[in-house]
Formats: C-alpha cells, structure tokens, sequence
C-alpha cells in the first residue's frame, strides 16, 4: 500500500465526496475504510490551505461544524505538487556509556584517589533506519536500553557522550534543525488537568502554528486532529487529575501525541506511548501513529510487549538486550530469524511475546545473549544487503543531487512542518524559523493558558486569600489601636517584624505551582514551542493581580486597626511596600522552586532561608551589633527592607512624641514605684542634665526610635526600590536556572 494522506479536514454535510477518497467513518475513527493508490502523500496543512483557498473563492460554510459533519481527504491534482523526496533516518554505532559512581578513596589511606569507575554500555554499536511512512517500533525488557536508544536518535543525549552517526537523507542532522523538524512525545502524561481536551489541542495550535496562518486555520487543524486521534467524544472534557475526574488513560496519551503533531512534523519519537493502557487503548494510540506516519511523517516509538494487533501495524523492529541489538527488521522476517537460530516460533503464539521471552531466558544464562547478537550480525549481513541493494541504490540516486534543506523545503511547500516557512533565500534561519511566533505572542497565550486554568482551580487563590485576611483578622485584632507610650513602640516594632516576615511566608505556595508546571515547560521548550523569556514574563505579569489583590487586603485591614500613622499618604506607602514584598517574596520563592526539584525539599529550603532573613533583618539585633562576619546577609536579607521602609513610615516625623517625663521608667524596675517618687527622680536628672525635665517633656522622638533602631543610612522609597530591585533579580536569575537546567539531555 503507498504512502497516503491520512491527516483529515472537517467539511458539513452535503459537501460533495467522490468514492475514491479516502473516508474515516465517523462511529469508527480509528479504521481506514478505502485508500486510493497515490504517489505523493497531502498533509493535513495542505489541505486546510487547499480548503481555505475554496472558501475564500465564494464558499462561505465554515471549515468545521461541531454537530454534523464528514472527515474527508480532499483530492487534487499531484502535477500541483513539488516533487516529494522521502526521508530516510540512519543510525550507525550508536554507543553510549555511563560511569557507575563509586566511592572515592583518599590518597592518605593508602589508596590512589583516581575515580577509575567502571562503565556501563547502555547502547553499543547499534545500527538501522527508519523510513517516511513506516513505524520504527524498539523492543526489550526493562532495561534493554530502548528509552535511551529514542534519546539517542532525538538528541537527547549529550554530543560528547555519544559515539556514532545520524543522518536524514545521509546528511548529518543539526541539533537546531532537528528541534524544527521533529516532536518528542514523552512517556507521562504532561497535561494542564483544568484545560478541556479541545483547549489543550488549541493552545498547543497557537504556540506551533505561526502568526501568519488564520485563527480559522488553526480551529479547523485542532478539529480536524481531533477527528484524526479519535478523541470527537472528548473534545469538551477536561484532562483531569487526581482530584477531578477527566478522560480516560487512552485519551489522554492520544492528546499528548496530539500536542506534539500538531504542527506536523517529519520526525516523532515516542517513548512507550502504550505503557499503562489496556490493549484497546493501546491499539487506538498506535493506529493513531499509523495514520501519522501514513501522512509523511517518521515515527519511532519504544514499546514494552506489543499485542499480536499491534504488531499488525509495525513496520520495522529493533530488538535490544543490554543495549545491544538481537534482531532488526521487519515483523515478517521473525519467525525465519528464530527458526534459523533454533528456536522456532510456535504457530499459534504471538511473535514478539516469543521473542522477548527467549532474550528473557537468555539473559539468566552465564553468556547471557551473547550467541543469539553474533547471529543477528551474521545473518543481517547474509540477507539484507541482498534484499535492500537495489532499494538503497535507488534511495542514492533519487537523493544525491537534493540536499536535505531541498528536501525539507519541498516538504513543507506541500503543507508538512506547518511552522516552517519556504523562501528563496538559501540560509537556512528564515526557511526554518526556530520557533513559529514573536515572543509577545508567545506571553499572551502562556497568559491566557495560565489564567483559565487558574480560574477553574478558583480555591487556589482563594485559600491563599484567606490566610492573608485571617492573618491580618487576627493581627488587627491582637495590636488594636496601639497608643505612642514606650510599650506601643515596642509592640509597633513586633507587628512590623511579624507582618513583614509573615508576607514572605505566604509566597511559599509558589513552591508547587512551577513545580507541577516543570515537566509541561521542560517538554513544550525542548522542542521550540516557546521561548524561556516569553514564559518568564508572561508568568510575571499574570501574577501581578493577585498580588495587588492580597497587599490591598492586609493593608485595609491592618492599617487603620493597629492605629498606623501617615494618614492616606502613610497607608499608600504600606499597600506599597507591602505589595513589593509580595512581589520580592513570589520571585524569591519561584527562583527557588526552579532550582529544588522536590517540593518538599522546596518548602524546607524556603522556610529555612526566610527564617534567615528575619533573623538579619534588624529586628532581633540591630546592625551596630550585628558582628561584620554576618554583616553581608543583612543587606541581602529581604525582611530587612520593608521592615525599614515601614518603620521610617511610622517613626518619620520629627514633632511626634512616644516617652514623655515619667514614661521614662517604663519598661524598667523603677516603672512600678509611684508617680511622685518618679517626679522626685525627675528633678534630680534635670539638676545633672542641666535642663528641667518634667511630666510633659518629651524625651524620645520618633527620629530617637530610628536611631536606635540602627535605621539611617537608607530612606524608606529607597527601601521600596531596593526591595522591586530584588523581585526582579530573582526573576532574571529564575530565567538562567530555566536556561541551564532545562536541557533535558543525557550526560
């Protein structure tokens, strides 16, 4: 059977269908009812062009109805067509080895401290190919090496680290290019659970598809892969997790290849997409990559134990043990294979559970397969060189005079790679753009994706609010109405201290936000769905509200209650500084969760730090007695900031009065004796001091409690700007861990 178009478009009813299309039956999805014999293969981005051209001519029904209408593989002329030249992926010697840690032992034991470590080979020397149209499938145990061998052949392993070659049409594939051209669909399933299947499959649409193609484009691509994958019955529903009933196991591994082909791409690798589904499920998701690789696409994929339906539809093997190869090539050749080596197959067992029991067996043998990987070496030199001479000679000739850039250009003239835009330029960055949009248009869909699912998990936010109201509930209510005697002062100093301090602690929920969001951003950026700085800043920004939300809040609550000073223009720069902290806390604590990996861990590491920082703040001790070793992580100490900024805004004015005359023994032993004997000893200070002092005199100001407090060297609104500073230092710094540690590649 050649090679067809087996992407979909979405046409209403009484649209006219010639019998010799190819049909999807709508109750059946998932079963190929009629293919015509073609020499060239459509994309499903063809026709959507193809199809929109129509409309645009006079045709005004929309390109996709929800309630009533066919999939149909629109025909046309192939003479209109660029020439198609099929893509090849070659993979020679492949060998990969990792060091197995050891300890280290110190020269002065006796011992050499030389890390001599011994090596363990998870891929050595493998070789293959994989075709346009074909289903690569790699099988073993656990731990046969097939995850790395998908890794290997998608650059997920280090330049350094790995030996041999890939080549696409014999040209040596080029990290940049491969993120273009090819899609990586991970063994868990990374889904937004509070997005609608329908939603997920549009989002991924508008990261994938460029600017240049119409929002209608894109809705008639999500519906017409919807209808491609299946998945017309879950369209409305949402992914689901643990807490929220979504769709099933089948249809969410459906829609995780379906983010990935969105915008078709010649290369997709898959690690296990059948692991944890039942053997229906399991066989609508390979039928899936069938259709995939019928449309012109190579598809690779590991799998653990294929049924006898799957393997149906493989069209290649590769069998590993211990990273070396026992078997490669077609399904067909297995049970000639086992019959020559001795083991013939049963007839009524199914091949590849015959094949891998063997390898099973033989692995608990003491030469393990050592045997059966000298056969495979002997016979694929006796038979496949005869058998693929002329087919690879024909490869050569049709190839050797189109590059591979030639070759992808033709590709996506005919609608393949949907993010790719053909020129006539020769240099490769504007033929293949890295990635499909500007990065404002990459902010605004992480934007819009954040906040619906955001406002589907409304307790979120809600739970965060209500602990900063019940804490500012329960603070208003334990420092109501403080007065300006020495022990409002100090009961002033402790509000501050514990709100401050209090604020960054309520950031710590930030924590699992990035946390469950990781391996989402690890796999969108992997392959050039967006920008790392688009995600940054679109993230910084939607966070903003709810922050101005929450300082407004504490603010409102507090400051009239505890009897703050400075009026509107006081309480203006307690929202303010309040909502820097918040600000600096969040960026502190999002910083942080992209450098933990646990969330556990993150919570630990975050309230031990903050714990820190309000130690250094100032409050415990002042800074003329913090010792000069220490002196360093006051000024980094983010509680040290607003503390200061709020205590200038309360203690600033000069005319304000806070111990007057025998407010001077208070706090004291002497504040229990009588008021007369505290006038009697007033009169003798003010015989020693040289000046009267009496029961009105004022004795501390507020610019006193400042100085004694060791707070003069910064202003408060530059406290307020130190402390923004710091928000968006931790910021740039949580851009260069996403940077670097996110390459997601094998060392």
């Amino acid at each position: 059977m050649s090679r067809v178009g087996a992407s979909n478009l979405l046409l209403p009813a009484g649209g006219a269908a010639d019998e010799d299309l190819a049909i999807f039956n709508i109750n059946q999805p998932l079963e190929l009812q009629k293919y015509p014999k073609r020499s060239v293969s459509r994309t499903l981005a063809e026709l959507l062009m193809h199809v929109e051209g129509a409309n645009a001519s006079g045709n005004s029904t929309p390109v996709a109805d929800h309630h009533d209408h066919r999939v149909l593989d629109i025909t046309y002329a192939c003479s209109s067509l660029p020439a198609s030249y099929p893509f090849v992926l070659s993979f020679e010697n492949l060998t990969y080895s990792v060091k197995i840690p050891q300890k280290l032992t110190l020269p002065f034991c006796g011992k050499s401290s030389v890390d001599n470590s011994p090596e363990k080979i998870l891929l050595n020397g493998i070789s293959g190919e994989a075709r346009e149209g074909e289903i690569m499938a790699v099988l073993g145990a656990s731990g046969s090496g097939k995850s790395t061998l998908i890794d290997a052949l998608a650059d997920r392993i280090s330049k350094e680290s790995l030996r041999g070659s890939v080549t696409l049409n014999g040209e040596i594939l080029e990290s940049r290019l491969l993120k273009v051209i090819s899609a990586y669909v991970m063994q868990d399933d990374l889904l937004f659970p509070m997005l609608t299947v329908e939603e997920t499959l549009m989002f991924s649409a508008e990261f994938r598809l460029p600017r240049s193609l119409s929002k209608k484009k894109k809705k008639g691509r999500v519906q017409a892969l919807i209808d491609q994958l299946g998945l017309r019955n879950a369209a409305k529903t949402v992914i689901g997790d643990e807490g929220h009933r979504g769709v099933s196991g089948g249809e969410r591994r459906r829609v995780s290849i379906g983010i990935d082909i969105i915008h078709d791409p010649i290369l997709l690798f898959l690690d296990e997409p059948t692991s944890g589904l039942d053997s229906t499920s399991a066989f609508m998701v390979v039928k899936v990559l069938q259709r995939i690789a019928l449309s012109g696409s190579i598809v690779i994929m590991s799998i653990h134990q294929p049924s006898y339906r799957i393997l149906n539809l493989l069209d290649r093997l590769i069998f590993l043990s211990h990273g070396n190869t026992v078997f490669g090539g077609s399904p067909s050749n297995l049970p000639e294979f086992f019959s020559e080596f001795g083991n013939p197959i049963p007839e009524n067992e199914n091949r590849t559970e015959f094949a891998l029991d063997l390898i099973r067996e033989l692995e608990e043998t003491p030469v393990g397969t050592k045997n059966l990987v000298d056969f495979n070496r002997s016979w694929q030199s006796r038979n496949n060189p005869q058998k693929n001479h002329h087919h690879n000679q024909s490869n050569r000739a049709n190839t050797k005079t189109v590059s591979l850039r030639d070759a992808i250009s033709a590709s996506v003239s005919r609608g393949k790679l949907v993010s790719g835009a053909t020129t006539s330029d020769s240099n490769l960055t504007p033929s293949f753009p890295t990635f499909a949009n500007p990065f404002w248009i990459e902010m605004i869909v992480i934007a819009k994706r954040s906040i619906k699912n955001s406002k589907r998990m409304p307790e979120l936010f809600g739970i965060r609010l209500g602990a900063v109201v019940v804490t500012g509930f329960i603070l208003a209510t334990m420092f109501w109405h403080l007065d300006n005697s020495p022990k409002g002062v100090q009961e002033r100093l402790g509000f501050f201290a514990f709100a401050m301090s209090t604020t960054f602690y309520t950031c710590a929920e930030a924590i699992p936000v990035f946390l469950q969001e990781r391996y989402i951003f690890m796999r969108e950026t992997a392959y050039n769905a967006y920008r790392r700085s688009s995600y940054v800043l679109a993230q910084s920004i939607i966070s903003f509200p709810a922050l101005i939300v929450l300082s407004l809040s504490f603010a409102a609550i507090t400051f009239s209650a505890v009897g703050l000073a400075g009026g509107f223009s006081g309480f203006v720069f307690f929202f303010f500084i309040i909502l820097a902290s918040f600000w600096a806390g969040s960026s502190f604590v999002t910083f942080l969760s992209g450098v933990v990996s646990h969330v556990m861990l993150g919570f630990t590491v975050v309230v031990a730090i903050l714990a820190y920082f309000l130690l250094f703040s100032g409050f415990f001790i002042s800074r003329d007695r913090i010792p000069m070793y220490w002196i360093w992580f006051h000024y980094i100490s983010l509680v040290k900031y607003p503390y200061e900024g709020i205590l200038q805004n309360e203690f600033a004015d000069p005319n304000k009065c806070f111990v007057r005359g025998v407010q001077l023994f208070d706090n004291t032993p002497l504040g229990n004796f009588p008021v007369s004997t505290k006038l009697e000893l007033l009169k003798s200070m003010s015989g020693v001091l040289g000046f009267n002092v009496t029961s009105t005199t004022c004795v501390t100001t507020g610019s006193d409690i400042l100085t004694q407090q060791g707070i003069t060297d910064i202003s408060k609104w530059n406290c307020l700007w130190i402390l923004v500073a710091w928000g968006f230092f931790f910021r740039i710094l949580f851009y260069f861990t996403l940077l670097l540690g996110s390459k997601n590649r094998r060392r």
